[in-house]
């Protein structure tokens, strides 16, 4: 099997660092908002990747957080009135529920940020030990002169990195760093002490590194609790593409020189980005399609079969007509798997053809393209091997034809 490397930018082969045992992490949700469909491309993904692992005999442990402390979050929670925490319970809960009706299998762990702060306490304070971080005005920041490898990653220039980090809430405009691209392991609270962003009575503190009460950076958590649930070195870290930089790079940064493990992961992978109305699909543009409002027109099937029918790499711009599409061919393998009898036997030649597309980087583009294939041939054969193939192929890919 064969997976492209985000960090190589080259297809490799997939050998796990434990044998038959794979470790798989990816960024989840900030629920402060309800799922879109680039959220569902996403995850439908990983979830295919999962399923696929397990049908060539890995087990696989998975691992997806939920980013439940956040500025976001606390910001949605002040303009709607409503406390933080049951804001992100409420969204949580709405995203789990899309998932399931997208037959996404729940991950092994799926676990809140909030859980895992001790852990980022005692890597920060590590961190601080060995001087790689630094403490300024109540703030704890990562010093990335201290990581001579911080850019591998997403391979950026210094200057392409500031305008990045500006972007995505990096702020290196922070007078307290000594490197504009240092970022915050842990924000201090106390109002009295400066007037930054973020010094706010009604924002939730933990007492964290060094005594001081605050909350932790955004980077951070993903590195604890993936520390928590799965160790310090794993197969595959996953997420979108939008996160490489700034959010996997720092990641990288802050495990490994945690650790002193290399690589902290052996294969980054990346879903890209879905465009709608000419634009990244995205909160903060508004140009949202939402799972729930789909899933009152089409079958969850159809929806799953529009996202596997674009390759996870390449950007794609959603149309409603190509989910009318996908309704029509859905129901034409609900009702061949209804009516016809499958046989204990498939056929190999086909069922080879689909395995190896999907060892070729989750090839699920040219997957699809054999399952439309597939369907036609037996509306025009009634072979019975041919139906119990396509029921085996949709089964691997997380399509529900029998309930």
């Amino acid at each position: 099997m064969f997976l492209y490397n985000s960090k190589t930018r080259k297809i490799e082969e997939f050998k796990p660092l434990n044998g038959k045992t794979v470790k798989m992490y990816v960024c989840g949700i900030t629920p402060y908002d309800t799922t879109h469909l680039g959220h569902a491309f996403t995850y439908v993904f990983y979830d295919t990747l999962k399923r696929f692992l397990e049908f060539k005999g890995y087990k696989v442990i998975y691992t997806q957080n939920v980013t439940d402390i956040d500025d976001d979050i606390l910001r949605k929670a002040k303009e709607t009135g409503k406390n933080w925490k049951e804001l992100g319970e409420f969204w949580t809960n709405r995203f789990l529920e899309d998932m399931k009706a997208l037959n996404v299998l729940p991950p092994t762990h799926f676990v809140k940020a909030t859980n895992s702060i001790p852990t980022m306490i005692k890597i920060i304070e590590e961190l601080i030990e060995k001087r790689i971080a630094y403490e300024k005005e109540d703030n704890i920041y990562f010093s990335i002169n201290k990581f001579p490898y911080y850019g591998t990653l997403s391979k950026l220039t210094y200057k392409q990195m500031l305008l990045i980090a500006q972007e995505r809430g990096g702020n290196p405009n922070d007078p307290l760093k000594k490197d504009p691209l240092d970022f915050l392991l842990w924000q201090g609270s106390d109002p009295s002490k400066s007037k930054r962003k973020g010094s706010d009575p009604q924002t939730p503190t933990w007492k964290g590194p060094l005594g001081i009460s605050g909350k932790p950076g955004w980077h951070i958590e993903c590195s604890a609790m993936i520390c928590d649930y799965l160790g310090n070195q794993i197969d595959i870290h996953g997420g979108g593409r939008d996160l490489i930089f700034p959010h996997h790079e720092s990641e990288i940064a802050q495990s490994e020189s945690y650790a002193s493990k290399t690589p902290f992961v052996k294969y980054w992978t990346h879903t890209s980005m879905l465009i709608y109305e000419g634009e990244k699909m995205a909160k903060s543009l508004g140009n949202l399609v939402m799972v729930k409002d789909l899933l009152k027109k089409y079958s969850a099937n159809a929806i799953r079969y529009v996202l596997l029918s674009h390759h996870y790499r390449k950007p794609w711009e959603f149309q409603e007509d190509e989910i009318t599409s996908a309704e029509e061919i859905v129901n034409k393998i609900t009702e061949i798997l209804k009516t016809q009898h499958e046989t204990q036997e498939i056929d190999k030649t086909t069922f080879d053809e689909f395995v190896f597309y999907m060892e070729n980087d989750l090839d699920t583009e040219e997957a699809m393209e054999l399952i439309k294939r597939l369907t036609e041939k037996i509306l025009n054969t009634k072979d019975k091997k041919l139906v119990s193939t396509l029921y085996k192929i949709t089964s691997i890919l997380g399509f529900d034809f029998k309930s």
